[in-house]
Formats: C-alpha cells, sequence, structure tokens
C-alpha cells in the first residue's frame, strides 16, 4: 500500500518515525471524504508537498497494477518487477495467495478499490466475499494481535478492524492492487496481510513477529486446500479438457482447468451446482455437491462431444498449409484405426516452410511429445541471437552408449537453400513416428545417436525468399559472410572473422564423437566429397587419403536417389554439367576453400560429405512433398553407412578400462583416428583386409590384420601393456587403482567418472535445484553483504574469514566451502579460485559469487554437489583488490581505471619473485594472499581475469624450461575445453581479430610475459599449480551480459571441482605403520611436493605413466611409476624401509668398520699413555 510519511518520531518504535499503518498514507482529509491527496511533510503541520494521487507518476509496484485495458498503453511507466509479476501470475496456475504488508496489524481482502473510488468507507464485495472472509478469517484467527481486532498503532489507537480482517475498499480505496489483479485476471485467490505496526522493526523484534505470524501462515497455506477438486475429461477418449471453464452457480465468478483438464476452486462449506463447459461438448452440471470444513471434495466430470470427427483425408493434409497442431491430432486420428497401418512405415504430412518460430515450435512438439527419444538443445546462437537447434533421437537421448556411433545432418548452412531444412524436420517426424513399429527406424534409433540440426543460418533464411532458383539473397549470415567460406582451411589463411555460427559449430563438433555427417545445400542435384580445395587454388582433382571410402559413402547417397544418379540434373540451368553416378570431388566441380566438410575430417573424426538436393534453392511449399519422396531413402541409406569398417574399443591390459584419445592408425592410409572416453573408436573404411594398429602414450603399441566385409563393421578390440611392464628389483610400478574396498570410496570413485564423462557436468547442472545467475555487479558493500549472508545462511558449510586489508582499508574475504570449515582435512584436496586481481575486470568477482551461492543451495538437495562439498575444501577469494574495483567503470571494456590498487601497483606483478626483491615497499594485498598462499595445502588455484577469452598457464617469466608443463597445460585445457568456444582459440577481441590461440591455451610469458605474477609465486612457492582464466574481451562489460557469461562458465567452473580429485592420492607410512609427514616426493625428475599431516600428498598431473620418488629422512628411497587416468583419481600407497646405506656403503660393513678403527684408536691411545711412563 503507498505510504507518505511525515518526519516527526514516533517514540514506541525506534525505526518508525513516520504515521503508522497504509491509512496513515492519507491525510485526515481525505478520510473524511475530500478528494484523495498524498501529502508529505510533518505531523505538527509543517507544508509539505501535496499530489494528487491519479496523477502520481511514482512506479510504486502496489499501485502498478492496472487493470488490462491500461496495461499496453501504460508498458513504459511500469516497473520491471510489476511487468514480471503480470507475466508470471496467469501462467503459474496460483491457487492462493498472501501479500504481506507492514504499517498496520489486519488482513485484508478484494476489492480493494470501489467503482466510485470514494476514498473510504466502501464495501466493496466480490463475487466470493465469504471465501475471502473465510481465508482473511484464517490467517487473523491465529495471530495474538491481529484477532483482537485493535492494532493499536501509534497515531491510529481508536482503529478497529473487526476480528482482525477488513473489506480493502472499505478501509481504504486503492486502484491497481496485486491482489484484485491475482482474482479477476488470474484464477488466483490473494488477501494482503498487514504483520505489524512498525514497518522496518529492530532485529531483536523479528523473533517475536515471527512467533506471533507463525501460526497465521501455516493455517492460511492450509487452506489451499478447501472446496472442490477434480478432472474434466473427454468421455470417449478419456483425455483432460484444457481450459474447460468451472461455473458455481449463485456465484459470478469463473475457473478454468488446467493443462491436463485438472481444476481446483475453492469454496467455503455449502452445498454448490457446479457446472463444466467446453467448446464443442454438452456442458455437464453436478448438483449438490457438499463441500465440508478440510480437504476439498473431488469431483471428475466426463463430457460428451457434441460432432464426432470423420476421419481424416490424408492427401488433403498433404496439400493443405495446416497449423503444426491440427496436422499432429489428424494424424493420430489416421493411425489408429488400421492395426495392418502399423507395419508400414508413416510417412510426413508436415509438408510447408517452416519459418524460425514455426521451427522452433514443431522441434519443441516432438521434443515434448517423444521424450524417450529425443533431446532438443541448441549448439549455440546465430548473430541475430537465434539459437542453432539439433534435435538428437537415440533411444537413450543425452548419453552416449559406449560403442555407439554418433552421426549428425545439418540444413540450411546458405539461408535461401532450404530444401535439406524441410527434409531434416521430415526425417524427424518419419523416425519419432515410427520408432518402435518400423524395424529399419527402430534399429537405426536403437543402434546410432543421431543428431540433427536443421538449420545452420536461420538469420539468413528469414531474408531469403520462396520461389528464389538461384539467387543470393539470404545465402550468407547476418554479417554477410558465407559460413561454408569461414572454417580453417588446410591451404589457404581464411581472411574473413570467424563468424558465431562457425565458431559455435566447431565447438560442437569438438564435444561429439562424431562418426559420418551431411552437409544438406541446394542449387544442384550431386554429392560432393573431399577435398574442396587444393594448393593450388585450381579446379582439379583433389584426394584425401580415405578417398575410397568417401566415393563409397557418396554412392550410398545417391544411388537411392534416381535423378541425382543419372548424373545431368539441372539441364535447364546448367546443360553441361554432368556427375557420373551423381558425385563428385569438391575441388575437381569447383574449389572451395574454407569449407566445412574438410573441416570436418582434417580436425575431427568425423567424415562428411555435402549433399546438393536440388537445382531450385527455394522451391515452393507445393513441391516439397516430392523432394521428401525423392531423398528419404537416400537420407536413411547414408545413416546406415556410419555402421560400416571397424570398431572397438582401446583398453589397459592392467585393469580393463578403456583408454581416452588412443590412436588408431591404418597402413597406408595417412588419416588416424582416436578414442572416445570408454576407449571406443569407430573408423570407416571399404571392404578389404588392413592392418590396423593402436596406440597410446605410456602403451606398447598392439597391430592387428582385419578383414573388412562390405556389409557392416567388424568389431576389434585393443589390449594395450604399458610400457612399464620390464620390472626390476627395487622399482616396483604401483597400481594406480584406490582401494575400493570402502563403499563410500567405490561410490565417489563413480562420480567423479560420470562428472568426467561426456555432459557429465552438465548433467549436474540439470539436476541441480536453485537456478542461480548473475545478474547486477556488486560494489564492496553489496559483495560484503552477500558473503556475510551465504556464511549466516549455511553455516554448516561456510567459514567467513578475512585475509587482511586493502590499501583504503577494505577487507579482503575468504570464504570457505567445506563439511568441515576451518577444519584441518589433510587427506582431502583443496582447490583455490581468486578473482578481482584487477579491479577493472569484476566478471570473475561476480562469476565466483554466483558458484558459492550456486554449491551452497544444493547442498543436501543435489546428490553429486553434496558429495563433492563433503570431499572438497573450496576457497573462494572473489575480489582481491577492492579498492581498484570501486573506481572501475562498467562497460569500460579497454579501460584501465582500477586496473591497480589505491598506490597505483599492478598486483600481478608485486608478487615475490627468484629475483632481488625490494623490501618494505610490497603492497598489503599481495602480501594477504602471498600468506594464504604460503600454507602450501592447495592442490589447484583458479585465477579469473578479463581482457580476452582464453587460459594461460605458468610461468608468466621468461624461463627455458617449465617443470610439469603438460599437467599445467591439462589442467588450462580442462576449463577450455568446458567452455562453448574458448577452446576454438579465437578470442576475436577487438583490435586482435586475428589472435589464434591453440585450443585456447598458451604459456603466460609466450602470451603477456611479466615478473611477480601470483601465478607463478603459486608454482613456485606454494607448490600449487595456477591457471589463470581470462573470461571476457571487455574488462567490465554491461550488468546484461553477466547471465550469459555464467552460462558459458559454470561448467568449466564445476569441472575444476572434479578435475581437483584427480591425480595422485598417496599416503605415506613406515613399516610399524607410523605416517610420515614433510617426506619429499619427486615426480618425474622435477616437481617436489611434500606430504602433509598424517602422511598424505596429493599432486595432479596429467593422464599418462608418471614416475615418483619418495624421500624421507632415514629411510631408504622409493622409486615406483604410476598411471594416472583422465577420469579417475590415482592412488600410491608407499611404505619405507629402514635405511640400509650409509655414505652409499651397506650398513653391515659401515658398523664393522667403524667398530674395528674405534677398537684400534682405544689401543693406540693406551700405548701412548704407557710411553709416558
Amino acid at each position: 500500500r503507498p505510504s507518505v510519511e511525515a518526519s516527526a518520531p514516533r517514540a514506541p518504535c525506534l525505526r518508525c518515525t513516520f504515521p503508522r499503518g497504509p491509512r496513515s498514507a492519507l491525510p485526515r482529509e481525505a478520510r473524511a471524504g475530500a478528494a484523495p491527496r498524498w501529502a508529505l511533510g510533518s505531523k505538527d503541520g509543517g507544508i509539505g508537498h501535496v499530489i494528487s494521487a491519479r496523477k502520481q507518476q511514482r512506479a510504486e509496484l502496489q499501485f502498478s497494477f492496472w487493470w488490462r485495458w491500461l496495461l499496453l498503453a501504460s508498458y513504459s511507466q511500469r516497473s520491471d518487477v510489476t511487468l514480471n509479476s503480470f507475466l508470471l501470475l496467469p501462467n503459474s496456475r496460483f491457487l492462493l495467495s498472501g501479500n504481506l504488508h507492514g504499517g498496520s496489524v489486519v488482513a485484508s481482502y478484494p476489492y480493494d478499490d470501489s467503482p466510485t473510488h470514494k476514498p473510504t468507507g466502501v464495501y466493496s464485495k466480490s463475487a466470493d466475499d465469504e471465501v475471502f472472509k473465510y481465508l482473511a478469517k484464517a490467517y487473523a484467527s491465529h495471530h495474538p494481535i491481529m484477532r483482537t481486532g485493535k492494532p493499536n498503532c501509534p497515531g491510529e489507537e481508536g482503529e478497529t478492524f473487526p476480528e482482525g480482517i477488513t473489506n480493502g475498499a472499505q478501509w481504504y480505496d486503492v486502484e491497481g492492487g496485486m491482489q484484485d489483479y491475482n482474482y479477476v485476471w488470474a484464477d488466483c485467490f490473494e488477501i494482503t496481510l498487514e504483520l505489524s505496526c512498525c514497518k522496518y522493526p529492530l532485529t531483536s523484534e523479528l523473533q517475536q513477529e515471527w512467533e506471533n505470524n507463525r501460526e497465521s501462515l501455516l493455517s492460511f497455506i492450509e487452506k489451499v486446500h478447501i472446496g472442490v477438486k477434480g478432472f474434466v475429461r473427454d468421455a470417449v477418449t478419456k483425455a483432460g479438457l484444457e481450459n474447460a471453464t468451472i461455473v458455481v452457480a449463485g456465484i459470478a465468478h469463473n475457473i478454468t482447468a488446467g493443462k491436463y483438464g485438472d481444476y481446483h476452486r475453492l469454496l467455503v462449506p455449502g452445498t454448490y451446482n457446479v457446472t463444466a463447459v467446453v467448446m464443442g461438448y454438452t456442458p455437464l452440471t453436478r448438483e449438490n455437491i457438499e463441500v465440508k470444513e478440510g480437504d476439498a471434495t473431488e469431483v471428475d466430470f466426463f463430457l460428451q462431444p457434441t460432432v464426432m470427427a470423420p476421419a481424416p483425408n490424408l492427401t488433403q493434409l498433404t496439400a493443405t498449409l495446416a497449423p503444426a497442431s491440427t496436422i499432429a491430432s489428424t494424424v493420430v486420428q489416421a493411425e489408429a484405426p488400421s492395426p495392418t497401418s502399423l507395419r508400414q512405415p508413416i510417412q510426413p504430412v508436415d509438408f510447408r516452410h517452416h519459418h524460425f518460430s514455426d521451427m522452433e515450435i514443431f522441434l519443441r512438439r516432438y521434443a515434448n511429445e517423444y521424450p524417450n527419444i529425443t533431446r532438443l538443445y541448441s549448439a549455440g546462437k546465430s548473430v541475430e541471437l537465434r539459437e542453432l537447434y539439433v534435435m538428437e533421437i537415440s533411444d537413450n537421448p543425452g548419453v552416449h552408449e559406449a560403442g555407439e556411433p554418433e552421426f549428425k545432418y545439418i540444413g540450411n548452412m546458405h539461408g535461401n537453400e532450404v530444401v535439406g531444412r524441410e527434409l531434416l524436420l521430415n526425417l524427424i517426424e518419419y523416425l519419432c513416428k515410427n520408432f518402435g513399429t518400423d524395424p529399419e527406424v527402430t534399429d537405426l534409433v536403437r543402434s546410432t545417436r543421431i543428431h540433427i540440426m536443421p538449420s545452420m543460418n536461420p538469420d539468413g533464411y528469414e531474408k531469403s525468399q520462396e520461389g528464389d532458383r538461384g539467387g543470393t539473397v539470404g545465402r550468407n549470415n547476418s554479417n554477410n559472410y558465407d559460413l561454408n567460406r569461414n572454417f580453417p582451411d588446410q591451404f589457404f589463411q581464411v581472411a574473413d572473422p570467424p563468424q558465431p555460427e562457425t565458431l559455435a559449430v566447431m565447438s560442437w563438433l569438438k564435444s561429439y564423437p562424431f562418426v559420418l555427417s551431411a552437409n544438406l545445400h541446394g542449387g544442384s542435384l550431386v554429392v560432393n566429397y573431399p577435398y574442396d580445395d587444393d594448393e593450388q587454388g585450381m579446379a582439379i582433382y583433389s584426394k584425401s587419403p580415405d578417398d575410397a571410402v568417401f566415393q563409397q559413402l557418396a554412392l550410398s547417397y545417391s544411388k537411392e536417389n534416381k535423378k541425382m544418379y543419372q548424373g545431368s540434373p539441372c539441364k535447364d540451368m546448367y546443360p553441361n554439367e554432368y556427375f557420373p553416378h551423381g558425385i563428385t570431388n569438391g575441388a575437381q566441380w569447383y574449389n572451395v576453400p574454407g569449407g566445412m566438410q574438410d573441416w570436418n575430417y582434417l580436425n575431427t573424426n568425423c567424415f562428411e560429405v555435402t549433399i546438393e538436393l536440388g537445382c531450385v534453392k527455394y522451391p515452393n511449399a507445393e513441391e516439397l512433398p516430392k523432394y521428401w519422396e525423392q531423398n528419404r531413402r537416400s537420407l536413411l541409406q547414408f545413416m546406415k553407412q556410419v555402421h560400416r569398417g571397424v570398431w572397438g574399443f582401446v583398453l589397459d591390459a592392467t585393469d580393463g578400462r578403456g583408454i581416452l584419445n588412443a590412436t588408431i592408425s591404418v597402413a597406408e592410409i595417412n588419416h588416424p583416428v582416436t578414442t572416445y572416453k570408454d576407449g571406443d573408436y569407430w573408423r570407416l573404411l571399404v571392404q578389404g583386409t588392413y592392418k590396423i594398429t593402436a596406440s597410446a602414450r605410456g602403451y606398447n603399441p598392439v597391430t592387428k590384420m582385419v578383414a573388412v566385409d562390405s556389409e557392416g563393421a567388424v568389431q576389434v578390440n585393443f589390449t594395450l601393456k604399458r610400457t612399464d611392464a620390464k620390472v626390476e628389483e627395487g622399482n616396483v610400478p604401483v597400481l594406480n587403482t584406490p582401494d575400493t574396498s570402502d563403499p563410500n570410496e567405490k561410490e565417489f570413485e563413480t562420480l567423479i567418472k560420470d562428472l568426467s564423462a561426456e555432459n557429465g557436468v552438465e548433467r549436474l547442472l540439470l539436476s541441480s535445484s536453485g537456478k542461480v545467475s548473475p545478474y547486477r555487479y556488486r560494489p564492496y558493500k553489496d559483495l560484503s553483504e552477500f558473503l556475510r549472508g551465504l556464511y549466516l545462511n549455511y553455516p554448516l558449510i561456510t567459514n567467513l574469514s578475512s585475509l587482511g586489508q586493502s590499501v583504503e582499508f577494505r577487507q579482503i574475504w575468504s570464504l570457505e566451502i567445506s563439511n568441515k570449515p576451518n577444519q584441518s582435512e589433510p587427506e582431502e584436496p583443496k582447490i583455490r579460485f581468486v578473482a578481482g586481481i584487477h579491479g577493472n575486470a569484476p566478471v570473475g568477482t561476480e562469476l565466483l559469487l554466483t558458484l558459492a551461492e550456486f554449491l551452497c543451495m544444493n547442498y543436501k538437495k543435489n546428490a553429486a554437489v553434496t558429495k563433492l562439498i563433503d570431499r572438497t575444501r573450496i576457497v573462494i577469494v572473489p575480489s582481491l583488490n577492492p579498492d581498484g574495483r570501486e573506481i572501475a567503470q562498467e562497460r569500460g571494456c579497454t579501460s584501465k581505471i582500477g586496473q591497480t590498487n589505491a598506490h597505483g601497483r599492478d598486483l600481478d606483478t608485486d608478487f615475490t619473485g627468484n629475483y632481488s626483491r625490494y623490501s618494505g615497499t610490497q603492497e598489503p594485498e599481495t602480501k594477504a594472499m602471498e600468506n594464504l598462499i604460503l600454507k602450501q595445502d592447495f592442490s589447484l588455484s583458479v585465477a579469473l581475469d578479463g581482457g580476452s577469452l582464453l587460459v594461460t598457464y605458468p610461468y608468466d617469466k621468461p624461463v627455458q624450461t617449465v617443470e610439469n608443463k603438460e599437467t599445467l597445460k591439462h589442467l588450462a585445457s580442462v576449463y577450455a575445453n568446458n567452455h562453448p568456444s574458448m577452446h576454438l582459440g579465437q578470442p576475436g577481441c577487438p583490435n586482435k581479430s586475428d589472435e589464434n590461440i591453440p585450443g585456447g591455451v598458451i604459456r603466460g610469458s609466450e602470451w603477456h610475459s611479466h615478473l611477480g605474477s601470483m601465478k607463478d609465486f603459486s608454482v613456485t612457492f606454494g607448490h600449487c599449480p595456477e591457471i589463470t582464466v581470462y573470461t571476457s574481451c571487455c574488462y567490465f562489460p554491461s550488468a546484461g551480459q553477466l547471465p550469459g557469461l555464467w552460462a558459458e562458465h559454470r561448467r568449466s567452473l564445476l569441472s575444476m571441482l572434479v578435475e581437483v580429485h584427480k591425480g595422485v592420492h598417496g599416503f605415506v607410512q613406515d613399516k610399524s605403520g607410523k605416517a610420515i609427514s614433510k617426506a619429499v616426493i619427486v615426480l618425474n625428475e622435477g616437481l617436489r611436493v611434500c606430504t602433509k599431516e598424517g602422511g598424505y600428498f596429493h599432486v595432479l598431473l596429467a593422464p599418462g605413466l608418471h614416475n615418483i620418488n619418495a624421500i624421507a629422512d632415514g629411510y631408504q628411497q622409493k622409486h615406483m611409476q604410476v598411471l594416472v587416468r583422465h577420469d579417475a583419481p590415482s592412488s600410491v600407497f608407499i611404505v619405507f624401509d629402514m635405511e640400509n646405506k650409509i655414505f652409499g656403503l651397506p650398513r653391515e660393513l659401515v658398523v664393522t668398520v667403524a667398530g674395528k678403527v674405534i677398537a684400534s684408536f682405544k689401543a693406540l691411545s693406551l700405548v701412548f699413555q704407557a710411553g709416558s711412563f
């Protein structure tokens, strides 16, 4: 309710320095019947500003709920919160609501205003007046003050409300109130609850307010169950009838049923006649329904259709451009009558051109109707931010099944070449409707993971025109670049900047183990195969190493398309063009540098061809059924080719696990492929006998002779032995498998493996609760309050502490998240996230705050997050340079304001190095961070900065060699590979558009070399690997970009929580079982770590074979090797023997010689003593 408050303080309520209660918003003269005015001023008669309530323009939320006829005219004046609420209420099907206010103690119910808008005293009765009074009493009767009807608010001591309730308009008139909007437009019954005289009471009073309102809140919630409820269904099909109208006799307020015909109508106890009405059905009335106190009476309605629909004419449907929803319903009816129809494939009927919104609805519809075999996802966005939708079709959608090949179709790369787009939508319909009934489709879906992208260039499509035969309007994307000339090329430097669509598709192709693909185009009728260009740039045959395979793949498509196979497709347009058997080598036809099919072949395991589907690029809609008939067999036959050649697994001989990134080489074919995460691989080959070799780092290669048939694929598995198989005495390899006798350990190992799998972290995100996303930047005060809020709300898993103070005495906060915060747990890995070392790059700060909230919100809610927190110590330092952050400017993409601290020092040049150190000048922020790093108990550190889109690893200083380089680079790659575009290595930042960072990862000194960096200090003195993530090209992008940045980085951030559990976990003790702390563990004869309290150590290492030397005073040195896996921790258990050598000689010899020497000295001494006498 509006509040116009005077300045005079009121003694009883220290914070309430103005008149209490909503009615005090109206001056006394207004309550007496004068024109409604609001007075702003002092109570003692001081002059205030008087403003007509009707002309008030402030976005006061309660007054923003205007009636519907005013909404469109008033959009520019409504606040975002009000608009969001307006959109939410009708769509959420709320049944009961309470709107909590302060300023009095009363329950107010509709209506809040009257037709006369008299300021006060008019009872404005709603149709459900009895229900509203019942609901208001339910709250008031349990409130110790409200139920008395005498709030006794300061300044309103005489105000009374019988039974603690009031009609809103009778109290005073409020136009545009939210409770009335709920009732009139949203089927929701809402009352307004004034909870206390004091609007902002002292913290010490909150406990009493809770006690006053607890029972009332619970009692009010219980009332959501009163009245009558049930379903409205079709009497014939028993299907729920959405939006059925529920009419209660004598109450002029109807409600509507939900999506499934479900309804719930709040009513007070009594007897009612209730009618259900739906267009096309005979209304049905149920009389004398008894509603009792308590749970609702259940009443279902079964309505008879007024007209039975005739069987549809499929021929007519095919020729008619009907809406998708109409087609869907008629097709279902057509399928049902004849059992014999199940033996024939159901053909698509949805033949029309689908613009983006139509296509989007189509895809969502099939994803919704066939959830067991489909998954709709986006591979990225176009220039104009349209989604690049992909429909996955599989018997286990969302999961890569080990040994099952993955296939993709891409259409509409050129926006005006539309046949492929429509054929792929037809194919989706065909596969979905025939799965489970047609053997060919069922087998294909069960044995293949199929991905279909109908439109790679949705922006261009929207510009193209139906009837275009050979034009170019809409061909390119919105930046006017040809996407099929935009991929990195093996022969030429592509001059055009990489486009969002290109980058998104490249990222997509790197994310899935695609084996076979086709890119659907238009403008001719032929299958085109690699290479698309050659090094001379001439139109000559450019042969790939797999030329025979590509010819076979191309023929598998063209043979099923009679017109294509004839080879002379477009005689009226290109009379001299001829393609033998309907196929051609790309470069021989014409040279295409920067094409997608060549990039597929050269950069992934995927074989791709380009299929030209017709001479006309954008045919009229009535021709689309003909294209489906010509191509449907070809589309299916080409997909089956993914099951040709050889496939299998490459396994570790020690533990039987699959080996990731093992290489499969075929003799005399210079094109190796690599294994996926389970060690599975697929290698397309034509019929013949081949010499195939499997190899992997740290393993001995294995070669086999394999005969490949003309049909189907041959399974060939390889088992590789590690190169350390030759065991020498005193040099025993240690198994990498941890002790899994503890079921909890086994369960956690399984979790890490699951999260390391494809889309593992993505599935965690999808299953998480409490969706969080940053939407604004937090200055220091807000940041501090936010961290304090996390600590107070999640005290069992957080600890908030200060590492020190900045130059301007701001705290440098550190938040620990763990199941035992602030306790030593040396057996658990510890990870550090740091942001804000440069104050002008605050994106990292907001990402870490969001990460912290995400983890806290999901603890004990999401099993995976809970286990990660239970097994990890997470330390977050969100703002290392708070002083710089306070002066930095939003949208300052290149501004250096705030980069340094208050002394003008770049903190990332202020850390101690190996060089001579100036004394007494180190910055307080740097010193605080150094103290944290020098605890030497972190396994991994991730620093977030801004100004590009890449990851750097140590060292930032120029060095000749980098110890443990492979591991540092691997950790950086884990982050980059989980980011949708970072791993493509083309940040595309302004003034650096040609910058190319392979894999999105580079050594710091090779990018921007400098001394005194935090990551160098962490590695050198903290014995902790640290990577620096540059989150975006813009240092300080607008707040509107934060949700998108969180969506891009959240998977990468969570992947580091998974990665920190890998590497080598070890425990060192002597033969007596005594744990040995401070033992030195030397890895690969370079990197050194020390065991912690309890003898534990943990070090992250790149996947592969590593040497370990363990050294401790008084013990014999131990040497071993350990295999580190990409998806699981490796454990070693080191038991020291007592040192058996002294000065490099056997202990027994040294002791014997020493004994004799001592005896000789004693004898000689006696001789000297005797001589002196």
